[in-house]
């Protein structure tokens, strides 16, 4: 059946059960261990000090966001590049490309939340973080954190492997996008001008900012204060907001990216 026949919400159906699917016929579930392994080796570097001095609060901070930004980008960076023959033969039958990327997003949301939750509960048993959060409790504070970190980065995965010719070509763009990622967070180096202002547009700045804000991460170096780790709600409300705008940016751009599909001569 053409693609045209069918309704927009009706893709995006299609493709949901295409997306689990392969997860189940490549054992993508492979995902989920790769996760946990790597979670753990970074809890368990990150020394007892976590959560208890500033510095070691924010360099564990830093480390968990490097390996959830891995993670999300790893998820989905191959996605789209190795099925661009298919989608380019079934644009010209119908397929509305925003329904297959919805889709996307929709099954890559599902993915995200159980790595989230396997990360939040290998750190909780390996480092313990203070029970009490900012106003719902750490443990879900940092489930959303993650949960949003992943995805934000998940997204930007799935941006580039519309972007790229083949997987070679995604992988290779990788650690590009990680190392723009890590060095411009600002625990590293020291940000100052244009690079403090280009952090703004990281993920790995604000997952930082999020998870030293749900610690208290200012309260370990009293009476010195960041602005930036603020225990308050509207500091981790903003940081939340700042993530969910750019995870739906990142799919919009993948979305208007995959339109140049016609012209395509690969």
């Amino acid at each position: 059946m053409e693609q045209s026949r069918i309704s927009w919400s009706g893709q995006v159906k299609v493709y949901i059960g295409k997306c689990f699917r392969t997860f189940i016929n490549e054992r993508s579930w492979k995902l989920l261990v790769s996760s946990a392994i790597i979670v753990i080796i970074i809890s368990w570097v990150a020394g007892s000090d976590m959560f208890v001095t500033f510095n070691s609060t924010r360099s564990g901070a830093f480390a968990l966001i490097c390996a959830c930004i891995w993670i999300g980008i790893f998820n989905s960076i191959q996605s789209v590049c190795r099925e661009r023959a298919i989608i380019k033969r079934e644009y010209r039958t119908g397929l509305r490309l925003s329904a297959y990327i919805s889709a996307h997003m929709i099954y890559e949301m599902a993915l995200c939340f159980t790595q989230a939750v396997i990360a939040v509960i290998i750190l909780f048993i390996l480092r313990s973080p203070p029970a009490e959060g900012i106003f719902i409790g750490s443990f879900i504070e940092l489930l959303i954190t993650f949960f949003l970190i992943i995805l934000s980065a998940d997204a930007l995965g799935l941006l580039v492997s519309c972007i790229v010719k083949n997987e070679t070509a995604a992988m290779t763009a990788m650690p590009f996008v990680l190392i723009l990622q890590l060095v411009l967070a600002g625990v590293v180096f020291q940000l100052e001008g244009f690079a403090s202002s280009l952090s703004n547009f990281t993920i790995s700045k604000w997952g930082v900012n999020a998870i030293c804000s749900i610690a208290n991460a200012n309260a370990m170096q009293f009476p010195f204060f960041t602005s930036e780790f603020e225990h308050s709600t509207e500091n981790l409300s903003w940081t939340w907001f700042i993530l969910i705008a750019y995870t739906a940016l990142y799919g919009v751009l993948a979305t208007f990216s995959l339109r140049l599909i016609e012209k395509d001569k690969r």
